[in-house]
């Protein structure tokens, strides 16, 4: 099956998508800051390059895209219907990475929280953002 884009649409359009600094992403970062929660962002030396790091916590938070990080069950996570083989692999990948991030984590003595872009949408928001608060506190 064709891509409904032309080359360079799709070209335009995969340029866009951002790795850090998304909307969930910041979305987090803002509620956790007005919080009082003092955190480092993409650290490199830890596995996985985590996207908050709290160290006062020893706590990391993952926020994941639903696509990119194939959350199973969820309507924003469909795999495309043009190069398939190629996403199925590309987002197996990304899965496998993030278990291996996360083992090496826990083994480090890292509590994690693993987010969904989907919980973060408008319906959810709230009552996710009082669980992280209280995840974080979790001794």
């Amino acid at each position: 099956m064709a891509d409904v884009h032309s080359t360079e649409t799709r070209s335009y359009n995969m340029s866009r998508i951002r790795s850090k600094d998304t909307r969930p992403e910041m979305l987090v970062r803002r509620f956790l800051h007005k919080n009082g929660f003092r955190y480092r962002l993409h650290v490199k030396d830890l596995p996985g390059k985590p996207d908050i790091v709290l160290p006062k916590y020893k706590t990391i938070i993952f926020i994941h895209g639903c696509f990119w990080h194939g959350h199973e069950g969820c309507k924003y996570f469909v795999v495309p219907k043009t190069r398939t083989e190629w996403w199925v692999n590309k987002i197996g990948t990304n899965i496998a990475n993030d278990v291996l991030a996360e083992s090496r984590l826990t083994a480090l003595g890292w509590k994690i929280i693993k987010l969904w872009e989907c919980e973060i949408k408008p319906s959810f928001k709230e009552e996710t953002l009082k669980n992280i608060v209280v995840e974080i506190k979790k001794c």
